[in-house]
């Protein structure tokens, strides 16, 4: 098999596809958790401690000299990464969480047994028959 042939296989797979798919729109979820909670959520929270722009906050560590820019410590952008996987963490266990109710109904609904054979009907009514003789 050449190489190309067995690139092809395993692109065109279903997984891949499927994974492929995943990646895009995670990627574009964690963009828009980005941005609701920079430019939603932490905007009144700020407010609320006296006008803190989150984004913002740091520790200087070496001030800037000449044309060497400043050493910083930007706290306040890690404390942002931090709420936004919160959240997408949040989101993913409430998914999965989901999935996992819904298979446990699956699971659980009793499945419809067979009607019984022919066979099984006749030694039924034989073995009826036969307490009823006794």
């Amino acid at each position: 098999m050449s190489m190309m042939k067995e690139f092809k296989d395993f692109a065109i797979k279903g997984n891949v596809v499927d994974m492929a798919v995943g990646i895009v729109i995670g990627a574009a979820f964690g963009k828009i958790v980005s941005s609701f909670v920079g430019d939603v959520i932490m905007p009144p929270i700020g407010v609320l401690l006296g006008g803190v722009d989150f984004s913002n906050l740091s520790i200087i560590v070496k001030e800037a000299v000449d044309k060497k820019p400043a050493v910083i410590i930007s706290y306040g952008k890690f404390l942002l990464t931090i709420i936004d996987f919160t959240i997408i963490a949040f989101v993913v266990f409430m998914a999965v969480k989901a999935i996992n109710t819904l298979r446990k109904k699956e699971a659980a609904a009793p499945e419809a047994s067979p009607a019984p054979s022919k066979e099984e009907l006749l030694l039924a009514e034989i073995r009826d028959l036969l307490k009823e003789t006794r």
